[in-house]
């Protein structure tokens, strides 16, 4: 069965942000007096920042989201890019007549601002946030709703993520699974969750698909 859909992580996967993301993260622990200890944090980016606040910083998550948020706007339109020939290949999907779409733990507001920015509105058919769902990756939630919205059977769909996270929801919601070796995970520590494939290029993402 030919795929028919394609669905995107958006940090690390679609867009090289995790430099500004790591960045961000290390300066709220300072604002907030938190011990940065052995950068944990940076294991949880692919949730919801509201998770993240409330594992690192207890009863200040509001005070660590509003800082988040603070220095993530001041230096993302400056520091953020596509990955190399990420639109490139969005758009030879499109002219094969896949639908697209982002599967992300962003909140509405900064995933928007991503597609927004990054001109990935050309090419998606949807777009599923933190806010669209009440449970997250790695959970099947989202994956399920951006499916629902195209229309499309796991069978037909294929996932592309850079965490385990996104492996995980991926695999629990039924479509196949590939991780990208150039964001947060290593190709090591991805194989460990099994997915259907690792990619190092986006011309191996094509020929995964060409072989479905």
């Amino acid at each position: 069965m030919p795929a028919k859909a394609v669905l995107f992580d958006l940090d690390g996967t679609l867009v090289d942000s995790l430099p500004l993301l790591k960045e961000v993260y290390l300066r709220v622990f300072e604002d907030l007096g938190l011990s940065w200890g052995r950068g944990d944090v940076i294991q949880w980016i692919g949730r919801p920042i509201v998770d993240i606040a409330r594992h690192f910083a207890g009863g200040r998550e509001k005070e660590f989201i509003d800082r988040y948020h603070h220095h993530y706007y001041r230096e993302y339109d400056r520091r953020v890019r596509l990955f190399p020939g990420t639109a490139e290949m969005l758009r030879r999907l499109k002219e094969k007549g896949l639908a697209l779409g982002i599967v992300t733990s962003k909140g509405r507001t900064s995933a928007w601002h991503t597609v927004r920015q990054m001109n990935l509105g050309e090419y998606m058919d949807v777009v599923v946030t933190a806010h669209d769902v009440e449970r997250h990756k790695p959970l099947p939630d989202p994956v399920l709703k951006a499916l629902e919205a195209l229309a499309v059977g796991a069978a037909e769909a294929v996932y592309v993520g850079d965490s385990p996270y996104d492996v995980q929801a991926g695999k629990a919601a039924g479509v196949k699974t590939l991780g990208v070796t150039w964001g947060l995970s290593s190709a090591a520590e991805l194989a460990r969750w099994q997915p259907d494939g690792l990619i190092d290029s986006w011309d191996e993402l094509e020929q995964f698909l060409a072989g479905f």
